[in-house]
Order: C-alpha cells, then structure tokens, then sequence
C-alpha cells in the first residue's frame, strides 16, 4: 500500500546552499530506499518530506537558465546582501528573500500517482486555493509555470514562483509565495526569464503593510493536503 503520510519541517529562516544540502539529503535518502527495494525485491516505505523555509536575499538560475536574466554584477550582489547560485531544477531566473514562503515538497510520486504535469498543477492548484481565501482570484498563465493574477490584461503579474527536479519520480525544488516580499529585489533580474511580466506579493494585493505569514503556511498546508490526498505530520523540536 502506498505511502501518504508526509513529514512537514518548518526550517525558518536559513541560508539556501545548506537548505539545498538538507534537500539532496532527504532526496537521496528516498532514492536509495527506492533502489534497495527493487534490488532485494523488498516493499519497504519510502517517506515523504515537505519543507517550508524563508530565505535571506538570494537568486537562482535553473539548469536551463539564462546568465544574462540576472541584471547586476557580483559587486552589486554584495551591496544588496544577496547570494546567487546556479541549481539542478528547472525554469529560469527566480528570486528568493524574508517575507516569502518557500515550499520544497520531497515526494516519492509512485506513493501519490507518476504524473509530473499533474503534480505541478496540483501545486499551483494549491496556492491558487489559498489565494481565493483572501479574495483573489488566482490563475495559471498558458505555457508559463506558477501562480499569476489578471491573466490576458496588460496588468499580469506574478505571486508565486514553481520550478522542479524529478529522478525516478522522486522531486526535489518547489514554489515560492510571495507574502510580505521586497518587490525591489526582482527588479534586479527578469522573472523566471519573462520579460515584460510584473511581480506581486499578497500584501501589496491586499493593500496591507504585513501579512501573518504563519496564517498563510496554515492555508498551504490544508489544501495541500486535501490535494494530494495526504496526512500531513508537523517534525517538532527535540
């Protein structure tokens, strides 16, 4: 019988590089249970992992990325306290900071169903769910992955970003929801490599100074759950 208990950690605030680390950690750990069950013909459980984390200023270019996407040099990089780093997901340019909400689901698909289309549309399917919570109505963009608002206007605009890795239907890399994000930062790249596309945060959406971040995660995590049809089980501290 398939898996579908999930372990959610709450990483807080920490750097990218050892965020990244702890996911090919936990990546590498369902890989191998994978192949050890397969080479001694054995059905032992492969877990599951959802990490949420808030990053400090850093951005990110996709294996299939373009370099020039990102529009300061290192120097600048250094005045703004950012960090940049080249990554093994898809997509292209994204930027990750305080006041955004990361999610990197860890999931072995074969516990859920082995259809990467479908787990990304149920991802986005998510935050488009939690979105409507606070009254707005968010949409994909045809041929453009993640989460936008007013689709079709002059006025598109980005709220969450997705980009994936998949080995032997485990994943790896996820979203990230802007909430109480410094929209300053994104001017410093082109988006996902889309040129002529807005960004936004729901605070900026819902004309507030800040919104509880923690309230949100609440959100995320019940459809994300109803989604996937999965129990969810919060790590607590030692």
């Amino acid at each position: 019988m398939a898996n579908n208990y999930i372990q959610i950690e709450d990483l807080g605030r920490k750097d990218y590089k050892e965020s990244w680390e702890y996911q090919e950690l936990l990546f590498s750990k369902i890989l191998d249970c994978k192949v050890k069950n397969r080479r001694e013909d054995t059905e032992h459980d492969t877990p599951n992992y959802l990490l949420l984390v808030e990053h400090p200023h850093v951005y990110t270019l996709g294996k299939s990325g373009d370099f020039s996407n990102l529009l300061v040099s290192e120097e600048k990089l250094s005045e703004i306290g950012a960090t940049f780093y080249k990554i093994n997901r898809g997509g292209d340019i994204t930027y990750h900071g305080p006041g955004q909400i990361v999610g990197y689901p860890i999931l072995d698909l074969e516990n859920f169903f082995t259809d990467i289309h479908k787990y990304l549309r149920l991802l986005e399917e998510m935050v488009v769910l939690t979105l409507a919570e606070y009254g707005l109505k968010a949409e994909r963009s045809e041929g453009e992955t993640g989460v936008w608002l007013d689709v079709g206007t002059p006025f598109a605009r980005k709220i969450c970003a997705m980009g994936v890795r998949a080995s032997r239907w485990v994943t790896m890399h996820g979203f990230a929801l802007n909430i109480n994000a410094d929209l300053g930062y994104f001017d410093h790249m082109i988006p996902c490599g889309i040129k002529g596309k807005a960004v936004t945060s729901l605070n900026v959406e819902l004309g507030k100074a800040e919104i509880n971040i923690e309230e949100v995660k609440g959100k995320l995590l019940k459809h994300f759950a109803q989604l996937f049809e999965a129990e969810l089980h919060q790590k607590t501290e030692a």
